[in-house]
């Protein structure tokens, strides 16, 4: 299985979470060199303040946890 199925996977057990508050995350790319995935948070998550500490604190934290290939997750 590619890396981007496995990110693709695992987005979607996290995504019930982020909809429940009205957002959603999208996957955008990962620079597999790097070990970066960058995502889009969207709807209420897009402009949310507290978007960044969602970004790294959970989903970061729950994606690294699962996929070793990631490092680092960003908004792009």
């Amino acid at each position: 299985m590619k890396i981007e199925e496995k990110i693709k996977i695992e987005l979607e057990k996290l995504r019930p979470a982020l909809q429940m508050d009205g957002g959603d995350v999208v996957f955008v790319s990962f620079a597999e060199g790097e070990g970066v995935l960058y995502l889009a948070l969207q709807g209420m998550c897009s402009h949310c303040p507290m978007s960044s500490v969602t970004l790294k604190n959970y989903i970061e934290s729950e994606l690294v946890a699962v996929i070793p290939e990631i490092k680092e997750v960003r908004s792009a």
